[in-house]
């Protein structure tokens, strides 16, 4: 998200980076405290290479491309990306700590997959009113 943010041209956009990150920053504190819930559970941070993929795919768009409107619109497309495989992450994890009857990790879960699909929202809103017509 740092480098989005300074990789993007548009202030609303730079805005929405920022926000999630701060966002995003409270989710690991809550995934923490969903494991916290759940007896004999420990979290151990395990590599993704699809997320890895990802984010290398948006390095990849920040150095081929110019600041300003195009390269807004494809941030945004990256940005997407990386929000649609953490919404899977988030709802699946959902899921199980329901059908386990966890239900309180569950909710702890629940608020962040909300504010995921918040972020992807956002980003679509952004596109759709303002990025995507200036870079067309």
């Amino acid at each position: 998200m740092p480098k989005l943010a300074r990789a993007a041209d548009d202030s609303n956009l730079v805005d929405a980076f920022k926000e999630h990150l701060e966002e995003t920053r409270g989710q690991v504190e809550r995934i923490e405290q969903a494991a916290d819930t759940i007896p004999d559970i420990r979290v151990k941070r395990i590599k993704s290479y699809a997320m890895e993929s990802l984010l290398e795919e948006g390095q990849e768009l920040i150095e081929a491309g110019e600041k300003g409107p195009l390269l807004d619109a494809a941030l945004i497309g990256a940005a997407q990306k990386v929000e649609h495989f953490e919404i899977a992450a988030y709802g699946t994890l959902c899921s199980l700590a329901e059908q386990l009857g966890y239900t309180e990790a569950r909710d702890i879960l629940a608020e962040t997959l909300k504010e995921e699909k918040s972020a992807d929202d956002k980003l679509t809103k952004l596109a759709k009113k303002d990025v995507n017509k200036k870079a067309g």
